[in-house]
């Protein structure tokens, strides 16, 4: 099978193997996304030399430290066909073994690396990085033949420790790729490659499931419908996914029950919460320790960090996005004892029902550029956020979870329903959208006005309230390229 979309990152790994200069790749994304694969269709028989690092916990519980990580890069270097030595006792001399090894095949053409899930290498005070360092200055980096592309899953690892070093890797990344998941069209393409036939409006329902992930997607049996590869997925005898959560965040982090903790607790508010709001409830200090878990949980992308309309930076919210572990803290975790057939038997709960809707909400807000292409606007400078205002004994309360504010002086002030059919506008439901639109004008400049924008599954019912929205945004725009 193919690659699936990609096109950008393809042809820009062509362009960079062609260049006829030293590169150092860093390619990196959240777990499961498709980096590996992405190198290797790339790269198909024209890889040198590739190393893996192990897994910081394996299977059994047992944590691989430094000695299994070396003993294991010896190996690798044993079956691409270095002569039989010894396992080294360092990384300074792993890295010299690899050297000599290179130079001992180096016939002029293009030398490609690949090492994978570069920081599971990274084990405490082993030294690696350091040798890394010295690997790269002192030998490849002179090599105008030898492309080494580095891959993580530890996104903040790969942005502080690499991209963004301060010693002797400043500067030394001459590219790196950030690899998305696939967007809803990727995802129908996806399905299509691999004769699994989904209406489009259950590709959407996987992706507030799965969120775009390839290697999710890819357990999906072409003969059995949405909600029975579900079950098979979460809630079958051997589910293939169950246990995945923690190994998400295991694989990714050193203080992975810290960090699952505060995702956790993100996932009890769809708008997430404030600073302050997370210390008080960990009963934490506000230090740089804590600023550095949220730097690296944005990083990963499993929080986003967002300023509300019309507040301040004090205000800052952290919520939320990864789908996958929204559904997951919602009906897998913790639940010991679930039926086979689960989802297929709930599809019409008011559990799930209501779960949609707020789920199919993050799809839209991680297809924005979906969006405003539909509404035409794609060229306009805009920023998205979400707005709330809390009752009083004199007003209602609101909440607006996306709100597109563009420079041409228009605020998309944006409604997100997901329907089984066309979605009607009733009367309260337009006394509702009258009352938010009044209360978020009063906040607005008086150059600015609002386009009521509605984000539906099929589209609107006319009658005496469809005018209330400016535009209708369909899941067939959402799957744009």
């Amino acid at each position: 099978m193919g690659i699936i979309g990609r096109k950008k990152e393809i042809a820009e790994l062509k362009n960079l193997y062609n260049s006829g200069r030293a590169e150092l790749v860093a390619i990196y994304g959240r777990r499961r996304v498709g980096k590996t694969f992405l190198v290797d269709e790339v790269f198909a028989g024209k890889i040198t030399f590739r190393h893996a690092g192990l897994s910081p916990v394996d299977a059994s519980g047992k944590k691989n430290l430094m000695a299994d990580q070396l003993k294991h890069f010896y190996h690798s270097l044993l079956l691409h066909g270095m002569k039989k030595s010894h396992v080294p006792d360092s990384w300074l001399e792993a890295f010299f073994m690899l050297e000599m090894y290179l130079q001992s095949i180096d016939n002029g053409g293009r030398m490609l690396l690949f090492f994978d899930e570069l920081p599971w290498m990274d084990t405490p005070k082993s030294g690696f990085l350091t040798a890394f360092e010295g690997f790269w200055n002192t030998w490849a980096c002179h090599r105008h033949n030898l492309m080494l592309v580095v891959c993580g899953s530890a996104n903040s690892w790969v942005q502080d420790k690499l991209i963004n070093n301060h010693g002797g890797l400043y500067g030394r990344t001459t590219y790196e790729i950030k690899l998305a998941p696939f967007t809803l069209g990727e995802c129908a393409q996806f399905f299509r490659s691999r004769g699994v036939k989904l209406s489009r409006y259950d590709v959407v329902q996987s992706y507030m499931m799965l969120g775009g992930i390839p290697y999710y997607l890819g357990y999906f049996e072409a003969k059995n419908s949405l909600p029975q590869n579900i079950d098979k997925l979460f809630f079958g005898n051997t589910p293939k996914l169950r246990d995945e959560y923690s190994r998400l965040f295991s694989s990714v982090f050193t203080n992975p029950e810290v960090m699952m903790a505060i995702v956790d607790f993100l996932g009890t508010r769809h708008s997430g919460y404030t600073r302050a709001e997370i210390l008080q409830h960990f009963g934490w200090d506000d230090s740089g320790c804590f600023s550095s878990k949220i730097k690296a949980l944005i990083a990963s992308d499993f929080v986003m960090e967002y300023v509300p309309f019309g507040k301040g930076k004090r205000a800052t919210c952290y919520k939320l996005i990864d789908p996958f572990c929204f559904f997951c803290q919602k009906y897998v975790n913790g639940k010991s004892r679930l039926d086979a057939d689960f989802w297929l038997k709930n599809q019409a709960s008011q559990s799930v029902v209501s779960w949609r809707g707020v789920a199919f909400e993050e799809v839209c807000m991680a297809h924005v550029a979906q969006i405003k292409k539909a509404l035409g606007v794609s060229g306009v400078i805009s920023t998205q956020s979400a707005w709330a205002l809390k009752g009083d004994d004199e007003t209602e309360g609101t909440q607006i979870d996306l709100l597109i504010n563009r420079n041409d002086n228009v605020l998309n002030m944006c409604e997100m329903k997901f329907y089984a059919d066309d979605f009607t506008i009733t009367k309260a439901y337009h006394q509702k959208l009258m009352n938010r639109e009044r209360l978020l004008m009063e906040r607005l400049p008086k150059r600015t006005v609002i386009h009521s924008t509605l984000i539906t599954t099929c589209g609107l019912t006319y009658n005496e309230y469809s005018d209330d929205f400016t535009n209708v945004v369909t899941i067939n725009d959402l799957f744009a390229d």
